[in-house]
This record gives C-alpha cells, sequence and structure tokens, in this order.
C-alpha cells in the first residue's frame, strides 16, 4: 500500500515509537520497509502499512531520508537535493533534476560495420521546476516538471536470488524524444571499471564513448580514419555496466539501445549515461556487492552464466591447421614427431578459401564443407576422436548471395532480415556483399540452427569460432518487429543463441565447445568461451598483444569466465611488418596463462611467424603447451567456480587486493584465479 507522509507525521510515529539508530545503522527496521527521517540524527521512522495510519495526513512528503529494504538510502533534503546512497557512498547527488530529454535529427554510416552517428538541431531539455516525492515500503520517487511535461526518478527495492538490488527507473512524459539521460556523481574516489570487452584500459574514468556493437577496428590509432580503424573504444562486445570499487556497487543499465556514456571527462564532478532509441522509461540495476566477485555473482544472476566448457577444452593447445585435408594433417603429423602437446585441430577454411581483397586468405562463408578442399573430411575428424583429439571448425551468420548453398531458399521463405522496402537486406560484408538471418522469426532460426547442428551430425566437429555479429544495418526489418536499432546489439545474443541451440541439438552431453566474438548484454546466457578478436600483428598499445590482457580482464568484469585470444594476432595493415619470432614467442608466453591456448596464422597466414617456422620456436612451444597442460588442474577447479558463480579465471590485481590502489590501473598483469 502506498503512502503519503509529511515530516512532522514521521516525528510524531519516531515519537511514540522510541527513537532508533543513527547514521547508516536503522535500528533493525530496515527490514520492514521504508525508513524516514527529518534529517537529524537518530530521528528514523519505517513506514509499516497500517500500522501507521493514525498519523497520516495525505499530504505530500517534501523531504527526509528514505532507507529502501534493498539498504540504499535515498535522501531528499529541504533545499531541493536528492542523493541515491550505496553502503558509504553517494551514487548519485543531485543539487537540481539530474534527467534530461533529448530531440535531435540523426545520420549513420558504417559499411564496414564500424558506426559513425552525427547529430543535427539538437534540443536539450531538462526537467527543473516543480519537485514532487513519493514514498512507499518498496520504493522512492522523485518527480520534476518542466512547462506540461515531467520526468520522474523512482528508486525501488528489487529482491534477487543472491542478493537485494535497487531498480532506478528514469520515466519522461515528454510525446516525442530521441533520448533520454541521467546524472551521477563524480567524486575524487569514484571509479568506473567495466564497460564490456574495453582494450584501453580497465577504470575508464575521464574517458567519453558510446557503447555500440561494432567491429573492433583494425589500427585504433588516434586520429586514424575511423571507418577502417576504429578508435580506443570500438569492440565488439560492449556493454552498459560499470563497477565502482571505492563503493562496492555496480550498475547495469537495462536497455538493447546504444548508450552515450561520459565518465567525468566534460565535467570532473559528473558523470553521464545517456540511452538513446526513444523510449521514454530507462531502468538500471544497481548491484551491492560489495565485493568485486559478489557483484559479478549477482550480475550473473540477471544476463546469464556462460555454460562451462568441457575439460578437454581447457588441456593441450588448440592448433590452427588450414589449406585443406592433407595439409592439415601433415600438420598432426609434424606436431607429433616434434612432441608437441595439443589437444585439437581447429581449420577456419574446412569451408572453403577465398582471397582477401588485401591479398590474404579468407573463408567461404557456409555452413558447409568444401569437399574439393577437404576431402574425406569426416575420416580426418574420425582420426583425431580415434586418439582423443578434436576437430573444430568456423561459422558466421553471413549469407552469401554469389554461393549456391542458402541464400536462394532463404530468400523465398522470407528467412532473410529485410529493408524497409520489404526486400532481402544485402549489404556491404568481407566478403564484398551478404544478408543476415532473420533471428526473430522461427522458421529462420530453426533453419540456422538445423544446418549448425549438421556440421556436427555429419562431419562430426567438435564446436567452431562462432564468428561476428556485429554487421545488422541499423534500417533492418525484423519479423517480430524489433527496431533495427535496437536488433543491432541484440543480434549477437540471438546469433549465439542459435549456436547454443544447435549444438545442444546435437551434443546433448555437453562434450562440445563454441568461441564468440560479438556481444551485449544478455550474451552470457549463450555464449560459451569468449576470445578477444582481430589484434594487429604487432606490439602495439593500441590494437596489438597489450590490448589482449584488459580486453580479457574486462570480459570476466562483465560476467565472462572463459577467454582466450589469438597467439600470433591476426590482422597485418599494408605496410606494416607481419608477426615476428620475437612476438610470436611473447604471444605463446601469454596464451600458456590463458583458460584455452590457442593458436592463429592471421590472415597473411603464408607471411606470419608460426609454431612451426623454425626449430626454436617448436621447442618454444612445446615448453609453455607442457606448462599450459601443467596448469589443468587449476583451469578445472576455477572453472567449477565459475559454473556456479561466473568468477573470472583470469582476474585483474585490485579484485583480491582492494587495499592496493595502485593495483586499480594494472592492465598488463592478471591473477589466474
Amino acid at each position: 500500500m502506498t503512502r503519503w507522509w509529511t515530516v512532522w507525521a514521521l516525528a510524531a510515529l519516531l515519537s511514540a515509537c522510541g527513537g532508533g539508530g543513527g547514521g547508516g545503522d536503522n535500528g533493525g527496521v530496515a527490514d520492514t520497509g521504508v525508513a524516514n527521517d527529518t534529517g537529524a540524527a537518530g530521528d528514523v521512522a519505517s513506514t509499516t502499512g497500517e500500522d501507521a495510519g493514525p498519523e497520516d495526513t495525505g499530504e505530500p512528503v517534501t523531504s527526509g531520508r528514505f532507507v529502501l529494504a534493498s539498504g540504499a538510502e535515498v535522501v531528499v533534503g529541504e533545499d531541493g537535493a536528492v542523493s541515491l546512497r550505496v553502503g558509504e557512498r553517494t551514487l548519485a547527488s543531485w543539487a537540481t533534476a539530474p534527467v534530461e530529454s533529448l530531440t535531435y535529427a540523426e545520420t549513420w554510416d558504417g559499411p564496414l560495420a564500424i558506426w559513425e552517428f552525427e547529430r543535427t538541431n539538437v534540443v536539450a531539455t531538462r526537467y527543473d521546476q516543480a519537485r514532487e516525492v513519493e514514498a512507499s515500503e518498496e520504493r522512492v520517487a522523485v518527480g520534476w516538471s518542466r512547462g506540461g511535461d515531467g520526468a520522474r526518478v523512482t528508486m525501488a527495492f528489487e529482491a534477487g536470488p543472491t542478493a537485494a538490488t535497487t531498480r532506478v527507473t528514469v520515466t519522461v512524459e515528454e510525446a516525442a524524444l530521441n533520448a533520454v539521460a541521467l546524472d551521477f556523481v563524480c567524486d575524487a574516489r569514484s571509479t568506473f571499471h567495466g564497460f564490456g570487452e574495453q582494450y584501453n584500459g580497465l577504470d575508464q574514468r575521464g574517458e567519453s564513448f558510446e557503447l555500440f556493437v561494432n567491429e573492433q577496428g583494425v589500427g585504433r590509432e588516434e586520429g586514424g580514419l575511423r571507418l577502417l580503424l576504429g578508435d580506443a573504444h570500438t569492440t565488439y562486445f560492449p556493454m552498459p555496466w560499470w563497477i565502482d570499487l571505492e563503493g562496492g556497487f555496480g550498475v547495469l543499465v537495462e536497455t538493447p539501445y546504444r548508450v552515450l556514456v561520459d565518465l567525468c571527462a566534460a565535467d570532473p564532478e559528473r558523470a553521464r549515461v545517456e540511452v538513446t532509441g526513444g523510449e521514454r522509461e530507462v531502468s538500471l540495476l544497481v548491484f551491492q556487492g560489495p565485493s568485486v566477485l559478489e557483484l559479478i555473482e549477482q550480475l550473473s544472476e540477471v544476463v546469464g552464466r556462460p555454460k562451462r566448457p568441457p575439460a578437454w577444452a581447457f588441456g593441450a593447445p588448440w592448433i590452427s591447421a588450414q589449406g585443406g585435408t592433407e595439409a592439415v594433417r601433415a600438420v598432426m603429423e609434424q606436431l607429433e614427431a616434434h612432441d608437441v602437446p595439443y589437444g585439437a585441430i581447429w581449420s577456419q577454411d574446412w569451408t572453403g578459401e577465398r582471397v582477401n581483397a588485401d591479398g590474404g586468405l579468407g573463408v567461404q562463408y557456409r555452413w558447409e564443407s568444401d569437399p574439393a578442399h577437404y576431402p574425406g573430411l569426416d575420416a580426418l575428424v574420425a582420426e583425431l576422436h580415434q586418439d582423443g583429439k578434436r576437430f573444430l571448425g568456423y561459422a558466421n551468420p553471413f549469407i552469401d548471395p554469389n554461393l549456391p548453398d542458402h541464400f536462394d531458399r532463404m530468400a523465398a521463405e522470407g528467412w532473410l532480415v529485410e529493408t524497409p522496402g520489404g526486400e532481402p537486406y544485402v549489404f556491404a560484408a568481407p566478403n564484398i556483399e551478404s544478408s543476415h538471418p532473420d533471428l526473430t522469426e522461427e522458421a529462420a532460426r530453426g533453419y540456422v540452427e538445423r544446418q549448425l547442428s549438421e556440421m556436427v551430425t555429419e562431419y562430426g566437429i567438435d564446436g567452431w569460432m562462432a564468428d561476428f555479429g556485429e554487421w545488422t544495418p541499423l534500417d533492418a526489418v525484423f519479423d517480430d518487429g524489433t527496431p533495427g536499432a535496437a536488433a543491432h546489439n541484440l543480434f549477437p545474443v540471438w546469433w549465439h543463441r542459435a549456436n547454443r541451440a544447435a549444438m545442444e541439438a546435437a551434443r546433448p552431453d555437453g562434450d562440445w565447445v563454441t568461441i564468440a566474438r560479438s556481444g551485449w548484454t544478455g550474451v552470457q546466457a549463450y555464449s560459451t568461451v569468449h576470445w578477444v578478436g582481430d589484434q594487429e600483428t604487432t606490439w602495439s598499445e593500441d590494437d596489438g598483444i597489450a590490448t589482449t590482457i584488459p580486453a580479457m580482464l574486462n570480459l570476466g568484469l562483465a560476467g565472462v569466465p572463459y577467454v582466450t585470444l589469438d597467439i600470433g594476432g591476426f590482422s597485418t595493415l599494408p605496410g606494416q611488418p607481419t608477426t615476428s619470432k620475437e612476438l610470436y614467442m611473447r604471444w605463446v608466453e601469454l596464451g600458456a596463462f590463458v583458460p584455452i591456448m590457442r593458436t592463429h596464422e592471421g590472415n597473411k597466414r603464408g607471411e606470419n611467424w608460426n609454431w612451426n617456422s623454425d626449430e626454436e620456436t617448436i621447442a618454444h612451444v612445446r615448453r609453455f603447451a607442457r606448462i599450459h597442460v601443467a596448469l589443468g588442474p587449476d583451469w578445472a577447479a576455477l572453472a567449477s567456480e565459475a559454473e556456479a558463480t561466473s568468477a573470472p579465471l583470469l582476474r585483474p590485481l585490485f579484485m583480491h587486493y582492494p587495499e592496493d590502489e595502485a593495483a586499480r590501473d594494472v592492465t598488463d598483469q592478471f591473477l589466474i584465479g
């Protein structure tokens, strides 16, 4: 039952009840609902429904302190200021109205899936006039108005499976808008760790960027051409989620739309979160930890928990071998001859080779073997199985109109995403042009899942790299009516859901693994392993080997415990060096201490240094492969913990040394467990 309280009525009730505790201690009454006071130490009372009825005058509250059942505290001052406190820290403190709505015209462009947006005619409205306060046992709502429109921020208790949370809901009454923004505190102690897979560091304080599923970009150097190079925050797996280490809380913005954050960059005392999409209600969940491991567990109860990979995934390395059946068999024989441990062969070109525009070798985009390139693939896979090893392939969601495998049938059945004009949407892709399946349409989803399942049932494949997911056009039309701007970020979730469904149908015993690249909030429920993408074959701190550690650690903070990387790197820009011997050997050393040790030849596989380029390198790989295998019991124990709580296998130093402030920004070291 909702109650409206005057300050003097609360004081009368307090006097009748004999008082309570002061400060953050509510004398044991907080668990009964919302505890209120007039701001004086010790003046605390609780709203308890009918029992408090005699003092209710029906007049609205104008100020007070309200403690939700979650333990979060809302303070409404007589001067109009409103604060939301979690534990000993202030998450938000609003001297004036915190909500701003925006209207604008916007254009976008992203032919290579590195998206750019340009706004014109921007009108911002801040609701800063009359204020109302409503309080009950479960929620506190503060409303502001401006003219005929208004905005309301509601802070409500929400019980979760592992801990109480606070839901902050922003509701704007304005009839038409493009975005809603909310301000948060940025004081001397605030940290902003997280935001999905970020490559530039761990604490993003001082940064301003957007969260939108992108290609990472090749290069990412400041001042480069964004069309190709991206920037410091273009990423395959963004997520509107951050952790404040000082406060011991985490914040998740619940939206499929693009989110813009300014983390004390424009104003050193203010952080700002803007949610696009035009929805008039924006919701955030505040998790209260207080430890980072507890925050990740609480997050995973909401977004889902990745499936634990089978034990063999953490064992001997996965060696990339391409070039056809005989070339792969030759690699297997060489590994055996040099006594190099390996647990799986993975061949991304099993569907056929394709020459890239830069002269590198790519793969054909389909879910079927190329029998000319890989004759007798099923026999090769069986041979590996007999030796206790696995074979892994490759799949992505592109539907190539220039191949005879899938496009014509899917277009005829209406199983492809469509243009606004109702035609199959064919857009620019790495293979020149492709479409995507409409994974919101049941029959289309069933077709994709069956095709992926047949990779297992026909060839015996034990899993694959589930690549891409970042290229969905923003004006694509989907069967279930999901707007293209929302479907863009959701498509990775749908894509990895289809991969999981396919594998569970073909291998219900769980003896399989997929490795994903793209992601958004909720992908954790479907993906298994994530790799950190296509780094350059360089030492670069913008896009080379140095970026892999912060990327893996940030994935762990996002509830993705099982991570891996391309040993050797992948991308080589024109004029840049391919992977050198020294760089390759350093990458091997790093890869040995990652949960899944996996090699890649890169997009210039004929030029990059590889595991078998000389005898010294072979010995080096053999040594570190054995070290990785020796860590098997540790990986297994940590995987059991992750299965229950999503605790990352690789952890930043601050996770276990919280009092060491210097550890908060260390990006080139990590803990195994």
